[in-house]
């Protein structure tokens, strides 16, 4: 007996793809499928203990909620700030209890299935820019806690923007792939061989605090990478630098100062906060002391002990910072520092142009030296962002300065976009980089430059 003609040996070779096609379509549909949760009346004020709702409003500022939440000018928790992603643009969601934008139709069975597994009350899973790869790891009176909060503050009709995702992410089912492969729901875990405020810091930065979220790389497909915790990562144009063994601070760090930066946003010999870290500073501001040192804790011990080469750094840099190219003269006259050594085609020029900016833009704050009452500024090599990898932070601290909030009294810097040439910002920024850290060039500082103009 002859075997099937060629023509219906491939029409049964596509009946059985399609057919693997098939069982593969309803296969991923019952993985990415979630139920919606009923919708509830509002709970009133008066069905939460009161002491709930203030220990929801401490856990609430411990992970910086209005932070992601809140637009600038806006009302609190109501939403709608754009958080720009490599994969498009994505904006918070309304978590006031509003019975139609909020979420004040919401169980707490479906305000815990968000925080804990990250699928909303509807049953669509939600994106993990919401930091629910954290929160799952929180206790169940803590959840509980946050809900009686959220559910009590006052409602606020608002609509958040439409995400604007590149195709085809806006599909959410295809979320549950994601979290198959990078999502994994657990509870937090005392280390019984810990102190109890390590535990205490390591549970708040690990869970609400989601420290890595921005403080660890990413992979392509928008997951921290296993085996790099902490080890710095970028978050909306800033570089957040490692808080592991591999931090790039030219001073380590102590428990003291890590503690008083967290709650005031500048400690001695330490730069001042910026960018999405002021809002991290001024929502801890807000939780008990002894909860910020038990994080400050955990964070040193991820640090490790400053070993030798550490040492070593660190004294190179208070060196540097004594001399030259520091030491100028001529300040707002034009003169210019010394220069360090060229290293290739082009650099001198470049560094020249550099120390000259530095001179007249920098040096009259930044080479007096400071003390925390003083008007001076850090001296810029004990300054972290001349030794993180990327010059993206140094140049968004030159563009946009750093301000206290509006109505805030704190530190400042006044913002230099307006008065520098994007050159001069760039040579500013390499000169800084060999002068100030005695470190290699960065490569395509003009190509950060240009980004952090058109973010």
């Amino acid at each position: 007996m002859r075997d099937a003609s060629p023509p219906r040996r491939r029409r049964r070779a596509g009946v059985v793809v399609l057919a693997l096609v098939v069982l593969a379509i309803v296969a991923f549909a019952a993985l990415a499928w979630r139920p919606a949760i009923d919708p509830v009346a509002p709970p009133a004020r008066t069905s939460f203990d009161a002491a709930l709702i203030q220990r929801g409003a401490v856990l609430a500022n411990a992970g910086n909620c209005t932070g992601c939440h809140t637009v600038a000018g806006g009302l609190p928790f109501a939403g709608g700030l754009a958080l720009a992603t490599p994969f498009g643009t994505l904006y918070s969601t309304n978590i006031t209890p509003d019975r139609d934008t909020g979420i004040g139709r919401w169980s707490f069975e479906a305000f815990e299935r968000a925080m804990r597994r990250g699928v909303d009350r509807a049953g669509s899973h939600l994106y993990p820019a919401f930091p629910y790869t954290h929160y799952t790891r929180l206790t169940d009176d803590d959840v509980r806690a946050l809900y009686a909060y959220v559910m009590t503050r006052t409602p606020v009709r608002a609509e958040a923007p439409a995400n604007q995702l590149a195709f085809p992410l806006g599909f959410r089912p295809l979320l549950a792939g994601w979290k198959l492969l990078f999502f994994r729901e657990e509870r937090f875990q005392a280390d019984a061989s810990q102190a109890a405020e390590w535990n205490r810091g390591a549970y708040l930065a690990e869970s609400l605090g989601h420290c890595s979220a921005c403080h660890s790389p990413r992979n392509a497909l928008g997951a921290e990478r296993r085996g790099e915790h902490l080890g710095g990562g970028d978050a909306e144009g800033w570089h957040s630098p490692a808080l592991n063994a591999n931090s790039p601070s030219p001073l380590p760090w102590t428990v003291d100062a890590l503690a008083t930066y967290l709650r005031t946003g500048i400690a001695a010999d330490h730069a001042i906060a910026g960018g999405p870290m002021q809002g991290v500073v001024r929502s801890l501001q807000q939780i008990p002391a002894d909860d910020v040192r038990a994080i400050a804790t955990y964070i040193h011990a991820r640090m490790g002990p400053a070993a030798e080469p550490r040492q070593a750094r660190a004294t190179a840099s208070v060196e540097r910072a004594r001399q030259a190219p520091f030491a100028v003269t001529g300040i707002g006259t034009g003169a210019s520092a010394p220069a360090p050594a060229a290293s290739g085609p082009g650099d001198d020029a470049l560094l020249q142009l550099g120390a000259r900016v530095y001179a007249d833009a920098c040096a009259s704050c930044h080479a007096m030296g400071r003390e925390l009452s003083s008007g001076s500024g850090l001296q810029l090599p004990l300054a972290i962002a001349l030794y993180e990898p990327t010059p993206a932070s140094l140049i968004r601290i030159v563009r946009e300065g750093i301000a206290p909030g509006e109505g805030e009294r704190g530190r400042w810097m006044p913002s230099f976009a307006g008065a520098l040439t994007d050159e001069q910002i760039a040579a500013l920024a390499q000169y800084l980089r060999r002068a100030g850290a005695g470190a290699p060039a960065w490569p395509d500082v003009a190509g950060e430059v240009r980004k952090a103009r058109h973010p």
